[in-house]
């Protein structure tokens, strides 16, 4: 939120930039590395869970009126953070298909695959 007083705005600020900054890196380090990336994606996914399932749910309002302010501070700054996770049929498109080979897995486009409906990755 931001009349959160623990934190001078600019003092978080300036810790979110060098996170991302470190994150950027990292993914620029890790670039053609596909195993690698996904444990970036996973160490992010992981941190992400950590931090709502902990400081968060502590910090949440205990009365109407923080909750008003927080639910306003959420829709007028972007939302709900969320991290999505690819399609299953996102990773189809980059395989390549035998003529003589039929792939039943891709076969049908008209269904929508989705790692919803797959094992958790």
């Amino acid at each position: 939120m931001n009349n959160d007083q623990n934190l001078p705005s600019g003092n978080l600020s300036a810790q979110l930039q060098a996170i991302t900054a470190t994150v950027q890196d990292a993914a620029q380090i890790c670039q053609g590395d596909v195993t690698a990336i996904l444990a970036l994606l996973r160490q992010l996914e992981h941190l992400h869970k950590e931090i709502r399932d902990g400081i968060f749910q502590d910090s949440l309002p205990d009365n109407r009126q923080r909750l008003y302010a927080l639910l306003k501070d959420i829709e007028s700054e972007g939302g709900w953070p969320y991290i999505e996770r690819m399609r299953l049929q996102a990773f189809l498109v980059n395989l390549p298909v035998d003529k003589g080979e039929e792939n039943p897995v891709i076969k049908n486009t008209n269904e929508s695959l989705d790692t919803d409906s797959c094992l958790e990755w």
